[in-house]
């Protein structure tokens, strides 16, 4: 009961929620970014980071999510807020507390993360040196930490999507994505924005690694 008054004060306090798309890189974040730019969401997107082979529907970004971290002066989320933005799961520590946030958050097989990473870095001609066991213990230790923020955190709310379900049943993302939201999107459209082919690394797929 505490919690529902407590959360009711924040909203009466700070207004409409920022919605924020956050997760783990190349864990379809974009995808439903897509999704809720297709369901008439407005999203707080510069395109400064355009298309590529790695994403050929977009990035969905704002440049100014990179300095959270760094800068002090992050009143520009008041203006996003009933609107949606993307930030990688590393910064979800540094949104400010003068906000309330629901979080669409994606969670991907990490193999499938890493295997995208790889390909997107060879594209590149760019080298990672941690071995992928060791971005594996880095990945799950991470996402740990971001469990414990979401369960102590009082101005943000999330709702966790594994990006294969989306895939494989996106009408039935949509409609949980529209009632964590409060409605008013739609559905069918959000539905449509999936594309099943761009899934390019799936775990069943993957080469086992060697002994």
């Amino acid at each position: 009961m505490a919690h529902a008054l407590h959360r009711l004060w924040r909203r009466l306090r700070y207004g409409a929620p920022v919605v924020v798309v956050s997760g783990l890189p190349r864990s379809g974040t974009s995808m439903a970014m897509k999704m809720l730019a297709a369901g008439g969401l407005e999203v707080v997107a510069d395109g400064e980071r355009v298309a590529d082979e790695d994403n050929p529907r977009g990035y969905f970004e704002d440049e100014r999510v990179k300095a959270l971290a760094e800068t002090a002066d992050k009143r520009w989320l008041r203006a996003a807020r009933g609107r949606a933005v993307k930030v990688i799961s590393w910064l979800l520590k540094e949104l400010p507390a003068d906000n309330n946030y629901r979080v669409i958050f994606l969670q991907r097989d990490l193999r499938e993360v890493l295997a995208s990473q790889g390909k997107m870095l060879a594209r590149r001609q760019e080298e990672h040196p941690t071995s992928d066991d060791e971005m594996l213990a880095v990945f799950e230790s991470h996402l740990w930490r971001v469990g414990y923020l979401f369960r102590h955190a009082p101005h943000l709310e999330r709702l966790e999507l594994a990006y294969a379900d989306v895939v494989a049943d996106p009408l039935r993302a949509a409609a949980r994505i529209n009632a964590f939201l409060g409605g008013g999107l739609d559905v069918e459209k959000m539905a449509a924005a999936v594309e099943p082919g761009l899934y390019r690394n799936r775990a069943g797929q993957l080469a086992a690694p060697a002994p």
